[in-house]
């Protein structure tokens, strides 16, 4: 249907212009003419382009959706300590990671 009124109107479109001769030329102003065609001009183009406009709906939003969080994994609780050692010749201190 959307097809058949596009060509209707561009073969209405082509005929009017090869059947459009011009007039004899005349030297007296004629405003009021040029009104009307500019106002019947505006007119059809808004008649022609809400014909063809197409009839778009936009589709309605997706609904909310819940996301569980990740589980976090935290690892053992590891914490530094001081550790004496002897080291052959005397009683040391380091730390030390312990988990």
């Amino acid at each position: 249907m959307r097809k058949l009124f596009i060509a209707l109107v561009a073969a209405v479109t082509i005929a009017g212009s090869v059947m459009a001769v011009p007039g004899e030329a005349e030297a007296r102003w004629r405003g009021g003419a040029v009104a009307a065609g500019v106002i019947g001009g505006l007119a059809a183009g808004a008649i022609i382009a809400g014909a063809a406009a197409p009839y778009y709906y936009a589709p309605p939003p997706p609904p909310p959706v819940y996301y569980a969080p990740a589980p976090v994994y935290y690892g053992p609780a590891c914490r530094w300590v001081k550790q004496r050692w002897w080291d052959g010749y005397g009683w040391r201190v380091r730390r030390v990671q312990v988990c």
